[in-house]
């Protein structure tokens, strides 16, 4: 359930783009609770039990199997925690995360094509989250 983030990996097109929208509602709810910081606590969190359990699961020749969607979660959660939860911001911060997630910017696809097991799968989508958080940063500082 974790690493398909209650299905959402399971989905027959597109399970990053809706594990990524997954972790919206569960991303709102912290943020409520817990504010930005709550969120990047529970993204690391997320991050070490998604690194455990993804190398319990992987099979040997497959390094990022689309089914496992943790990985995009906590990619969705550090973005958000930059992100004020109104509709623009979370949609324009959802836009750049599945933009730098798919497109794989160096070193988004130097960790994908390189660091293997559990760690490997989470890695790559901090990195695109750390690209998407700072558009996101740059943008809230032209328009404020």
């Amino acid at each position: 359930m974790l690493l398909t983030w209650f299905g959402c990996g399971r989905s027959p097109f597109t399970p990053g783009t809706v594990g990524s929208l997954g972790a919206i509602p569960f991303g709102w709810l912290i943020y409520e609770f817990a504010g930005p910081l709550g969120l990047l606590v529970m993204a690391a969190l997320l991050f070490f039990a998604g690194w455990l359990c993804a190398n319990g699961e992987l099979p040997g020749d497959d390094n990022d199997p689309g089914w496992i969607v943790a990985d995009e979660v906590v990619g969705m959660w550090i973005t958000l925690a930059a992100t004020p939860f109104t509709l623009p911001w979370v949609i324009a911060g959802f836009v750049l995360f599945r933009f730098f997630d798919i497109r794989k910017p160096w070193p988004v696809s130097w960790a994908d094509n390189n660091i293997g097991g559990g760690f490997g799968v989470m890695l790559d989508d901090v990195i695109a989250a750390a690209y998407a958080a700072g558009m996101i940063l740059i943008a809230r500082l032209i328009l404020s």
